[in-house]
């Protein structure tokens, strides 16, 4: 299987999930920050990965210019998936809660773009908690994480609604 993950981090927790995700597949696999991934690169994959820290409910610019540049039905034929670090909503403040809910993560707005690029979604985006916005991840984040690429590999696709919005695991 080809697989190429794609991902932005700034104080390492999402590269560090990027790791770990790829370490679960088998076969030919690249892990690329998103400054370094090329577009063309989509042509030869079964199974992009794309993972940022949500900052304001978006994914960073750099993950934003990445999925910016895919083709117009570049990703038709290839299998999909995407996942965010993310604060969590639980045991804040009631306007805190609002406006996460309001403006949600990441995740959802990038498989949202790799599906309207033609990809193929195998599983809803998943969401992985910092502690606090620098981090660490939340313990058992990173066992979650292999877990959840395990998970992937054995998914061939499945539909989802125009609009996803994930439950937030804590």
């Amino acid at each position: 299987m080809k697989v190429l993950i794609v991902y932005d981090s700034q104080y390492g927790n999402t590269e560090r999930l990027a790791q770990v995700i790829g370490d679960a597949f088998a076969g030919q696999l690249r892990v690329l920050r998103a400054s370094e991934a090329n577009p063309s690169e989509l042509k030869s994959i079964e199974v992009l990965i794309v993972g940022s820290p949500t900052q304001g409910g978006r994914p960073t610019q750099a993950i934003a210019n990445f999925l910016g540049r895919i083709p117009s039905k570049g990703l038709r034929g290839v299998r999909v998936a995407a996942f965010d670090t993310r604060l969590s909503a639980r045991n804040r403040g009631l306007g805190m809660r609002l406006l996460i809910r309001i403006v949600g993560y990441a995740g959802n707005r990038i498989a949202a773009r790799l599906q309207a690029a033609g990809g193929s979604l195998l599983a809803p985006p998943e969401g992985f908690i910092v502690e606090r916005k620098e981090g660490p991840l939340k313990q058992g984040e990173i066992e979650r994480a292999a877990a959840w690429a395990e998970q992937l590999q054995q998914t061939d696709r499945i539909e989802q609604p125009a609009v996803i919005r994930p439950t937030e695991h804590v």
